[in-house]
């Protein structure tokens, strides 16, 4: 049997990773993200047919996403894996989904990027199918990097795999994605599951990738910030934190408890703020303060609050301490607790420091009292 092409790296002996590529592009899209994830993981980035070195005769006219997914589990079957994790961009990220809700037991995490559960139509892609069978590839090639890219960014050798892709080929994965609609399903993704967009993408925004997030149980979405459609070649930094936060179980989890600590109103806040200088930062906070830190069993989240309380009032950041009263309470701290510790800051703090705490938990605590309260 005929096997997608593929380049396989890192330890055979690590656990298997597969990586799926954006229509019109080659395994080259992931050239600044494998490499490091190979350090931990084995992985596999696999072509689209009649795109880097897949062979064009691998599927043709009417194909489906679902015959994609068989052609990437026949290529693991032929290379031993059974049990995968999986991310993708755009087309390969829909081929993920459709393994997750159709051979769930194959896939062990799910990462899909810049994707969608469905990509606005069959209209559109019919007409796209349509106009590169009658006149090949030129003029969409001629105007890929609006599609993919910010203005002023470019990678030429993608630019490059899009002129080189197979019309027929092209046209058939066109077909698939005329027909792909798979928003009535993903409830039934069992899979971690995290969705990376890209907030400046114009083929699947952001948008897109929320949908998947609020219909997939446990899903987690991740914006990054100046990147378009092909996020991994114009933000490979900050795909690679994500990814590798994600498949190392952190990620998900440190948003999951950032949420309930501190409320999702101030965490959707944080990430529309996110830009290109914050965005290490913001993840380094899932990672480490909420993926690692306040998940240890050692303390209690009640402890910890407390804790923390403490911990700001000593170093005068009213802020975080407004923020951290609340987040006392969803914890389970009552208003006589709160003030039991603050009281407790007065004696090793100093009283000016615990006058001010008080007036900041005092003022949070009116704010709890008021209808419908922003909490």
């Amino acid at each position: 049997m005929k096997l997608l092409g593929h380049r396989a790296e890192g330890p055979t002996s690590a656990p298997p990773l597969l990586l799926g590529p954006s229509l019109g592009t080659s395994s080259a899209l992931w050239d600044d993200v494998a490499p490091e994830l190979s350090t931990a993981r084995r992985v596999i980035r696999w072509d689209l047919p009649g795109h880097g070195s897949s062979s064009a005769d691998l599927i043709g006219a009417g194909a489906t996403i679902g015959d994609l997914a068989d052609l990437v589990l026949a290529l693991a079957d032929s290379l031993g894996v059974q049990r995968f994790a999986y991310a993708g961009v755009s087309i390969g990220g829909a081929v993920g989904l459709h393994l997750a809700v159709h051979h769930p037991q194959r896939v062990d995490s799910l990462a899909v990027i810049c994707s969608s559960a469905h990509f606005n139509g069959a209209g559109p892609w019919e007409e796209r199918a349509s106009l590169v069978r009658r006149e090949g590839l030129a003029e969409l090639a001629a105007n890929a990097h609006a599609r993919w890219f910010t203005p002023g960014f470019s990678v030429p050798a993608l630019l490059q795999d899009h002129r080189d892709a197979d019309p027929a080929a092209y046209a058939a994965c066109c077909d698939a994605l005329a027909a792909f609609d798979l928003r009535d399903h993903l409830i039934k993704i069992s899979s971690p599951t995290l969705l990376i967009a890209g907030r400046e993408d114009p083929a699947t925004p952001p948008a897109h990738l929320r949908e998947i997030a609020d219909a997939v149980p446990g899903a987690a979405l991740v914006e990054i910030p100046g990147a378009s459609h092909l996020a991994p070649a114009q933000r490979p930094d900050a795909v690679l934190n994500a990814l590798r936060a994600h498949f190392d179980g952190t990620a998900g989890h440190g948003m999951k408890v950032r949420r309930e600590v501190l409320g999702s109103t101030h965490v959707d806040r944080a990430q529309a703020g996110q830009t290109p200088f914050t965005a290490r930062f913001q993840d380094f906070i899932s990672r480490y303060a909420w993926g690692e830190i306040w998940t240890d069993p050692t303390l209690t989240r009640r402890e910890r609050s407390m804790v923390t309380l403490t911990a700001l009032v000593a170093h005068g950041h009213y802020g975080e301490l407004a923020l951290h009263v609340r987040a006392a309470r969803r914890n389970g701290l009552t208003q006589e607790e709160i003030g039991a510790v603050l009281l407790q800051t007065a004696v090793y703090c100093g009283v000016p420091a615990a006058n001010s705490a008080f007036a900041t938990a005092q003022r949070v605590f009116a704010e709890e009292s008021e209808p419908n309260a922003d909490v």
